[in-house]
């Protein structure tokens, strides 16, 4: 839903539409063309009520508190102490408690408690950066050097082989960020003489973009296949091309059937990407589906996974069970069976789990599991002693025992391939890399995109948020600008004349909302840079291209047929502006509602979602 001009809302029919005065109007001004200014396509109340609690609105008291307490304990360090070897069960850094801005520091009061338990204190345990992150959504920042993850990488790839074979490469690509800036990068990566079984290319994030049109993921497939072909990867070098949603889990039972085909061919198996791309959220996945060895859920610890770039900071890494015909058979029909049932025969816990997912994506899918590990029946210590009381004395707990971890046996991981989650390659000229933690988390999409579509006329300017800028500045008709970014971020339509005024008074405020953090922020945040852009239209049902604002969304341009526009686009200095042809959804200008009387919007329309390999109610 959109929120317009006050102006307007007589002549709007939809109840939940809330409107407010904006532009020039806001600011003290009358000028008319000020209420073509609009802001975030904003979630029905059940998708408010799925999203996390963090992201709705005030922290429970307890939560808090605990961030109180957190905060009031001082991060302090002792350089004295040695590392200790051991490795972060979230990111993979080295634990150590000598140096608070390097990766994997601990307090020292906690690091001494945890070596105090024995070898195993260590083990599973999370850093200071891991346990903000997963507790508070909040990133510590680190001093890293410039190309530490780059060289983690390359170090691990160039690796002598195992098994006599060489990795497998996993690249996963978020298809949303094509073209993918650090697909070309791939070779330089790779040791001459240490060569790999292959490219298996993981288009991910495929949940977040509406069907535009019947075989969109067909078309999206040929996109991410012409990317490859850019990057020189063709031919034997590229194993194949799988579309996923590692959240969400579409594709991904297909993705474990086509890994487990590459065993005999490969050895260990990389996950690569650039950051943000979806890779510890894979590998998360990958543990706790056919691909990995049936004790290794309970020994191994989740990646550590947020919006923030770089969260992983070294190799986490699980075990790949060996897929024998047995085994092959046994997963076979487990499928066949799950793929029969309808919804109506899920269990409530599934439905419940499933129209989660259905809000967050479009496209959903069930991550199963064949081989599941039984936990032998543990001896009781049964001690009277312990249990008994007299009758002036108080019943007293017992003390717990600290519960044992589990452990791989040697014959179990001695032969072993392994799955490593390596670092994220960071992404130059990214937006990304100019913005704050908040700022993050509302340009990078979670949900479902709802594209969001206007019609406007030469002279009239399109923002989105403060981080991209496109003027339609010649033309001799009409043009749709459908803007594909996240939810949260703002899109406002102005005129040329008013737009540098709106930019100066409302950037790093909430009119424009990112970045934030008003005239101060300001004064670090780079200037928008134009480019100017010219374009021939094909159809008013078919996009001519894409003007990608960096990471920040991009706008499918559709004009009549052999229209020439002359447009102007900004993004702010030092990040990529990118023209997309052809389009990565041609047809999405048609994904509309009506027209909103008086203004250049649509109302939005959020397509349905769609279960993979689940039947539909009623069919036979």
């Amino acid at each position: 839903m959109l929120r317009l001009g006050a102006a307007l809302l007589a002549r709007l029919a939809r109840p939940r539409a809330s409107l407010r005065r904006c532009g020039a109007t806001a600011a003290g001004g009358s000028e008319e063309q000020e209420r073509f200014v609009f802001l975030e396509y904003e979630p029905d109340p059940a998708e408010r009520a799925a999203a996390p609690r963090r992201e709705r609105g005030p922290k429970p008291r307890r939560e808090r508190r605990a961030r109180g307490a957190a905060a009031a304990v001082p991060s302090l360090s002792d350089p004295s102490v040695p590392p200790s070897g051991v490795s972060c069960s979230g990111c993979g850094a080295e634990m150590q408690c000598g140096d608070s801005g390097a990766p994997g520091f601990v307090p020292a009061e906690k690091y001494r408690s945890l070596l105090s338990e024995g070898p195993a204190g260590l083990r599973g345990a999370v850093c200071q950066r891991c346990w903000a992150l997963a507790h508070y959504g909040s990133a510590l920042r680190l001093r890293l050097p410039p190309d530490e993850h780059r060289r983690v990488v390359s170090a691990a790839l160039r690796r002598p082989p195992r098994h006599g074979r060489g990795p497998l490469l996993l690249y996963v690509l978020d298809v949303t960020e094509l073209p993918d800036p650090v697909l070309p990068q791939l070779p330089a990566l790779l040791a001459p003489d240490v060569p790999a079984a292959g490219v298996l290319v993981v288009g991910n994030k495929v949940d977040l973009l509406p069907a535009d049109c019947r075989g969109h993921l067909g078309r999206l497939r040929q996109r991410v296949a012409a990317a490859c072909a850019l990057a020189g990867l063709r031919g034997d070098a590229l194993v194949d091309i799988r579309l996923v949603s590692a959240k969400t889990g579409y594709g991904m039972e297909g993705l474990v059937s086509r890994l487990q085909r590459s065993w005999k061919c490969a050895g260990d198996v990389y996950l690569l990407g650039a950051t943000n791309s979806g890779k510890s959220t894979l590998f998360n996945t990958l543990l706790r589906s056919d691909y990995c060895k049936s004790r290794a859920p309970n020994i191994i610890d989740r990646a550590t996974v947020s919006p923030w770039p770089g969260t992983t900071l070294n190799l986490l890494k699980f075990p790949i069970i060996n897929p024998t015909c047995d085994r092959i058979f046994r997963r076979q029909e487990r499928l066949k069976e799950e793929a029969a049932k309808t919804e109506d025969q899920l269990s409530s816990e599934e439905k419940k789990y499933l129209n989660q997912l259905k809000k967050q994506g479009y496209l959903v899918g069930r991550v199963g599991r064949t081989f599941q590990h039984q936990k032998s029946n543990a001896e009781i210590d049964f001690d009277p002693d312990m249990l008994s009381y007299s009758v002036d004395e108080d019943p007293r707990d017992t003390p717990t025992k600290h519960e044992e971890r589990e452990e791989f046996t040697h014959n179990e991981v001695k032969d072993a391939r392994w799955c490593f989650d390596t670092p994220g390659i960071v992404k130059e000229d990214c937006v990304l890399n100019l913005l704050t933690e908040k700022e993050v988390k509302l340009v990078l999409p979670s949900h479902a995109i709802v594209p969001r579509t206007f019609i406007l006329k030469p002279g009239m300017v399109l923002f989105l948020a403060a981080l991209g800028r496109i003027d339609y500045l010649e033309g001799e008709k009409p043009a749709w600008f459908s803007v594909l970014a996240s939810n949260l971020l703002p899109v406002h339509v102005t005129t040329l004349s008013n737009a540098d005024t709106i930019y100066e008074k409302h950037a790093a405020h909430e009119f424009l909302k990112v970045p934030m953090g008003g005239e101060e922020r300001m004064k670090e945040f780079p200037p928008l840079v134009p480019q100017d852009i010219t374009l021939k239209g094909i159809g008013t049902t078919e996009a001519v291209a894409d003007i990608k604002l960096s990471s920040a969304g991009w706008v499918a341009v559709t004009a009549h047929a052999e229209e020439e526009l002359r447009l102007r686009a900004y993004t702010p200095k030092g990040t990529a502006l990118v023209v997309r042809e052809p389009p990565l959804l041609p047809y999405i200008s048609t994904i509309r509602g009506v027209r909103i009387p008086g203004t250049p919007a649509y109302r939005t329309k959020k397509p349905p979602s769609f279960v993979e390999n689940l039947r539909t109610t009623g069919s036979g």
